[in-house]
């Protein structure tokens, strides 16, 4: 082990390790910063492993898939705003319907989550780096390139066609011949082993590399929302992913697993996507939860009201996530004693989100927080949330959901959760943490009209859909007649449409306007009370050159002076300290990998692997020598440096 050679040299004499304690602040940083830093140039790009180099490519790349499903649904907008319109063809319309659903959900709404993960976990618990760096890195590499696979074949007139849910029978091979279902089949395995890596690094550095004195009542209330999600993340994800490769197996090689006629069964299909498919919900909103906590806490200045319930309310809400997921499925004949199981438990996840929507409350009692737009967004977030929580607990009664199960009434419910449940505190997080991404502040301006655009037009599209549920219009048509009366609220729904993307756009114009040109950030512009916050914006490679002590949950309220901190990590390796689970001691130093091109090479033999099997199953063999090989180079064993400069 490096650490190991690094001791027997130090031991024997050859060389003497240098310690942050021998050294001035200032030598110490541009010595840290030498050791820290990637190497210079395109490759040096390519191959680091600094986890906020890694959330940013996250960030950028699932913005630019949230535009182009954006896009898809404009585009749908556009084709029901009217009765018996002819401007996108049903085949079309399929393919774009499909590509919205997916891209939302695999390559933007957990991958979004899992960029704040990244970047903010290791610094809001005091580490100097994300656990198994290289795996971070190759993570995001998967999922760049699973979802240029997916909009690839969408370029080409091959995108899947069959719904972001895939049904079978629809999608198997009696009723979806040529490619378009293999490339979801395998796009949705692909992305998902993007989104366990992560899960890995952030449990790990949350467990074993906390800074000293970070006991578990100590962790921020977002660290735990990341935490509890990678659970989750691990937990739900192997069944999608092992529905995926039965469907391609289906497809590719002639098992039966879904074929009814030849023993299968089509409902194991929905069983094993929405065992996935209603924890993935709470994997988006979780993150969501911890994101609003720090916000409140910060604009409230003062501890959150019930950290013990808030937290307690993350893992109830994860535990009953795996038990709800057959409300799926209440029109498809099941046995009404297991539907009656399934409505209790669809009414009982209430309750925690209930807590912590008290306990937010309860920490703004009494205060006058300034309605910054991140504060904005936690209030808009409030409103909209509570109307999709309630409609939710509506579509758990088994009666009910039967008659609206297909129509708009539940793609009004589903938007109202996730993009009310998740998007707004997305939005507000990330002009909270902004000024710590780029030491700039983004425009107030023009954050107030990207949040009153988005919350009216949201509004608007969304809230006519249940009327239009009521009245019996289904979902998935591209078109209807003009005699259903339909028409009115359809407009009314796009219009609002035009809206909510003009408060994107109106987002990414204030990003971009401020990465240049907006007002400089103080080092805490909210006055925050997370170890983030005591960093320079943005931070360093290395985040922190001495390793804080925490003795609160909010440790820069407790030591306003200068946090105590901890000595004796290397200098001139990458050395890191790793801590004890429960009360997170100091227990042993150890070197961590620096950068490296192998993630990248690793990530396009699996690419190879998987696009090269959809057309050949034989592919799985080669394919797999390929990666095996790619792995080689990555874990061969490396100088005492343990990695080439």
């Amino acid at each position: 082990m490096p650490v190991e050679r690094a001791a027997a040299r130090e031991a024997s004499g050859e060389t003497r390790t240098q310690r942050d304690t021998d050294l001035p602040d200032a030598e110490l940083d541009r010595r840290l910063a030498r050791t820290w830093g990637r190497p210079a140039g395109l490759v040096g790009w390519l191959s680091s492993v600094d986890h906020k180099e890694v959330g940013w490519r996250y960030f950028v790349t699932a913005m630019v898939f949230l535009a182009l499903a954006g896009s898809a649904a404009m585009a749908m907008r556009a084709q029901l705003a009217r009765p018996d319109a002819g401007l996108i063809g049903p085949d079309l319309y399929n393919q774009i319907f499909t590509m919205h659903g997916t891209t939302m959900m695999f390559l933007f709404a957990v991958p979004v989550m899992q960029a704040f993960g990244v970047y903010l976990v290791p610094l809001m618990v005091g580490a100097r780096c994300i656990a198994f760096p290289r795996l971070a890195a190759f993570s995001f590499w998967v999922y760049l390139f699973g979802g240029l696979m997916l909009w690839i074949a969408f370029l080409l007139n091959a995108a899947p066609d069959v719904g972001w849910f895939a049904y079978t029978p629809l999608s198997g091979p009696q009723f979806s011949p040529g490619k378009r279902s293999d490339i979801w089949a395998q796009m949705i395995t692909f992305t998902e082993v993007s989104s366990l890596a992560v899960a890995v690094s952030v449990i790990v550095t949350v467990f074993k590399h906390r800074a000293p004195g970070m006991t578990l009542d100590r962790i921020p209330l977002a660290v735990w929302a990341m935490l509890v999600t990678s659970f989750v993340v691990i937990f739900a994800m192997p069944a999608v992913m092992l529905a995926s490769t039965m469907l391609i197996l289906d497809r590719l090689v002639s098992t039966q697993f879904f074929n009814h006629e030849a023993g299968g069964d089509q409902l194991l299909w929905q069983h094993l996507f929405w065992f996935f498919g209603h924890p993935e919900v709470y994997i988006i909103f979780l993150p969501a939860t911890g994101f609003v906590s720090s916000i409140v806490v910060a604009f409230a200045q003062r501890p959150a009201f019930g950290y013990l319930p808030l937290v307690l309310a993350l893992v109830a809400t994860a535990f009953l996530s795996f038990g709800l997921w057959v409300h799926h499925m209440f029109a498809t004949g099941l046995p009404q004693l297991g539907a009656s199981f399934f409505t209790a438990s669809s009414m009982l996840i209430a309750v925690p989100s209930g807590i912590q929507i008290f306990c937010w409350i309860a920490t703004l009692w009494g205060r006058r927080p300034a309605m910054a737009t991140p504060m904005l967004f936690v209030m808009g977030f409030l409103v909209i949330f509570v109307m999709g929580g309630m409609t939710g607990v509506m579509v758990a009664s088994v009666p009910l959901d039967l008659q609206v199960h297909d129509t708009y009434f539940v793609v009004a419910h589903f938007h109202y959760v996730l993009i009310g449940g998740a998007v707004f505190p997305l939005l507000g997080a990330f002009y909270f943490w902004y000024p710590k991404f780029t030491g700039r502040m983004m425009s107030e301006r023009l954050g107030r009209w990207n949040f009153w655009l988005a919350f009216v037009g949201f509004n608007l599209t969304f809230f006519v859909m249940h009327v239009l549920g009521l009245m019996g219009m289904p979902r998935r048509v591209y078109t209807y007649p003009s005699d259903s009366g339909w028409g009115p609220l359809n407009m009314v729904s796009s219009i609002g449409s035009v809206m909510l993307a003009a408060s994107f756009g109106l987002f990414f114009v204030n990003a971009l306007w401020s990465l240049r040109r907006g007002v400089r950030a103080p080092s805490n512009p909210w006055n925050a009370g997370t170890l983030e916050w005591a960093l320079p914006s943005p931070p360093p490679a290395y985040n922190f050159a001495r390793i804080p002590i925490v003795t609160h949950h909010e440790p820069l309220w407790k030591e306003r002076e200068s946090l105590p901190v901890a000595h004796g990590l290397a200098v001139d390796e990458r050395e890191i300290l790793v801590s004890t689970l429960v009360e997170a001691r100091p227990d042993l130093r150890e070197v961590v990998p620096g950068s490296s091109i192998w993630p990248l090479i690793s990530a396009i033999a699996l690419s190879i692997a998987f696009v090269a099997s959809i057309f050949s199953p034989y592919a799985a063999l080669w394919g797999g020598a390929l990666v095996g090989a790619a792995l080689l180079g990555w874990f061969w064993p490396k100088s005492s440096h343990e990695d080439e400069e």
